[in-house]
């Protein structure tokens, strides 16, 4: 699919792409992420997944996938507060990119298609960034974003890294649907685990709640995480919530 900077129009349409044969795994999504990171020059990814229905209040960004080396709950949160509203209503409306400079003097991110991006309140985060947004209908719709100091692709670039983002998210969806089989069921403890994880709780307290120990409880967690194909702990959570096993 060939997309013309001719128009606004042309990105501003739902890019829909095949779905793949095979869903991959999710050490698969992060490699080609980096990818796309190093071709942009941007030091860190996060995929935003849009969950809720219905009215626009109950709807919300969560973080899906990253490679944050630390600090990814405070990361996730600043990136939330600084632009998440507005990031909703951007999908909700538009399919242009989205920019913002981060705070301080060293701090730049240009667009060789400037007419073609949109751009965000500036000096909110300490890091720049781009936001691909992505819509494939009633489920998987979201951003794929990448931050870092430097940040200044060309207008073929942004196109080429927009379609590929798009290809990513169609391919994580793809991997959600497909059923899991009753051997990659979650029992209910390993439900539990998780619901009580995604809560806020912390092992310990996970333990003694449930009257196990710590290692049972990160034992069980482990397995959810495994069985869900996640990379980590906070991306099973936010497919659990996905795929209906918690709240």
């Amino acid at each position: 699919m060939d997309i013309q900077l001719s128009s606004t129009a042309a990105l501003e349409t739902e890019i829909r792409l095949a779905r793949p044969p095979k869903a991959a795994r999710a050490s698969d999504f992060v490699s080609r992420l980096q990818v796309m990171q190093t071709i942009l020059g941007a030091e860190h990814f996060a995929v935003l997944r849009l969950s809720g229905h219905g009215l626009p209040a109950a709807r919300k960004l969560t973080l899906s996938l990253h490679n944050w080396a630390q600090d990814v709950d405070g990361n996730a949160r600043a990136l939330l507060e600084a632009h998440g509203a507005a990031m909703l209503a951007h999908l909700e409306a538009s399919m242009l990119p989205l920019l913002w400079e981060g705070a301080g003097d060293n701090q730049f991110v240009e667009s060789g298609a400037e007419p073609f991006t949109t751009r965000l309140t500036a000096g909110l985060l300490p890091w720049s960034g781009i936001a691909f947004p992505v819509r494939l209908g009633a489920h998987g719709n979201g951003y794929v974003v990448f931050m870092g100091t430097f940040i200044a692709p060309s207008s073929d670039l942004i196109v080429d890294m927009h379609m590929k983002s798009c290809q990513v998210l169609i391919d994580m969806l793809a991997g959600e649907e497909r059923k899991l089989t009753p051997s990659e069921a979650l029992s209910e403890r390993e439900i539990a685990c998780l619901q009580m994880a995604g809560d806020g709780c912390i092992s310990e307290a996970i333990a003694e709640k449930m009257g196990l120990s710590v290692h049972t409880v990160n034992a069980y967690l482990g397995t959810a995480t495994t069985k869900l194909d996640a990379v980590n702990r906070i991306q099973a959570i936010a497919k659990a919530i996905r795929l209906g096993y918690i709240t």
